[in-house]
């Protein structure tokens, strides 16, 4: 059960902007908490680290990425509209009308995404996909000089939406992707520290991975932790909505439970702990199939340093990158709580080679 301060947490995690390359804000809300139960630190990538156990053995790294998709302020004409270029990957049409929250250097800016109305649009014009150049932000100044007082090139921001609460135990907000799995391993590892295995256990909100999950914070702290095994949260898409195809896209579904990924990096051991520890308790899970690399910091991870047994849980996240992903907070608990129990059948004896 995710209890009321968790969950609060997990609100106040959300609603703090943190794009690639500018996650210090919600790193901060990160660390904070978890220094209620683990030993914290920080790198110079900006990677935020809680232990548990230090003197255990073998080490077991959690990650989940802090970053959420993002804008990035490029140009600021004569007449102080801005002109704005993404942080990782959007589809257009999702920011027209948008308001935008710019992390400025006095503070929150506001902005709204502004685009020429249909009425003045050719018809010719109107089924056409809008592009980044189509657009603009409108942040309320008359002059070039007067926006530059508010927000400068290389500012950056993210849609200014807030989380609710919706009926049936489920959340929405706009950065759930994957401020969710920076959660869920805190919350495995708080879960943890509560009766200790024989593992260290050091999890990891990584920055970076939405502009480059191949190397970004996730490579860099794995060189740091030399974990003998990893476990990887990220979202994954829930197809229990219309207009998807399960034959193209799996079986998740929100409230269906932790997704598991089985795959060409993905280390056998570890999956097999995981769904056997899912098997035991009693956990709903669906599998998830990845011939090649899985989108995930699990694909920097388990080719770092001398090779790391990695395995990867998914949270099932409707609507991926808009103002409103939507993911069940049953879901949540059942992820943490696979981890914890997983982290706790692991012993100094426990041999990851692929056999």
């Amino acid at each position: 059960m995710i209890a009321s301060d968790s969950l609060s947490f997990l609100k106040k995690l959300l609603d703090t902007p943190g794009p690639s390359g500018f996650e210090s804000a919600p790193a901060k809300v990160w660390r904070d908490y978890a220094k209620k139960f683990a030993k914290v630190s920080g790198d110079v990538a900006g990677n935020s680290l809680a232990e548990v156990n230090g003197g255990g053995k073998p080490t077991i790294m959690l990650a989940g990425h802090i970053d959420e998709i993002g804008v990035i302020i490029s140009y600021i004409d004569d007449q102080g509209f801005a002109y704005i270029q993404p942080i990782g990957g959007w589809d257009p049409q999702v920011l027209v009308g948008q308001r935008l929250r710019f992390i400025g250097r006095h503070g929150e800016v506001f902005g709204v995404v502004g685009k020429k109305p249909i009425h003045l649009i050719k018809q010719e014009e109107r089924e056409k996909a809008v592009k980044f150049t189509d657009i603009w932000v409108d942040l309320g100044a008359k002059t070039k000089k007067e926006a530059d007082g508010m927000v400068l090139v290389g500012d950056a921001g993210v849609i200014d939406s807030r989380t609710m609460e919706f009926p049936n135990g489920r959340l929405v907000s706009r950065s759930i992707d994957d401020r969710i799995g920076a959660f869920v391993v805190l919350e495995a590892l708080r879960r943890y520290a509560d009766k200790p295995g024989s593992a260290k256990v050091v999890a990891v909100a990584t920055t970076q991975e939405e502009i480059g999950y191949r190397g970004g914070g996730a490579g860099v702290c794995t060189n740091c932790i030399a974990p003998q095994m990893a476990i990887v949260v990220d979202v994954t898409f829930a197809i229990d909505h219309p207009g998807v195809e399960k034959k193209e896209f799996g079986d998740a579904a929100i409230e269906g439970g932790p997704v598991l990924t089985r795959g060409s990096i993905i280390s056998p051991v570890v999956f097999g702990m995981l769904q056997k520890t899912a098997e035991t308790r009693k956990i709903p899970f669906s599998l998830h199939a990845a011939g090649r690399e899985t989108s995930t910091d699990a694909d920097a991870i388990h080719i770092a340093r001398e090779g790391v047994a990695t395995g990867l849980v998914s949270v099932p996240n409707r609507y991926m990158h808009s103002p409103n992903e939507l993911v069940s907070i049953q879901d949540l608990d059942h992820a943490a709580e696979l981890i914890a129990e997983t982290c706790r059948v692991v012993t100094s004896k426990t041999d990851f080679t692929a056999r």
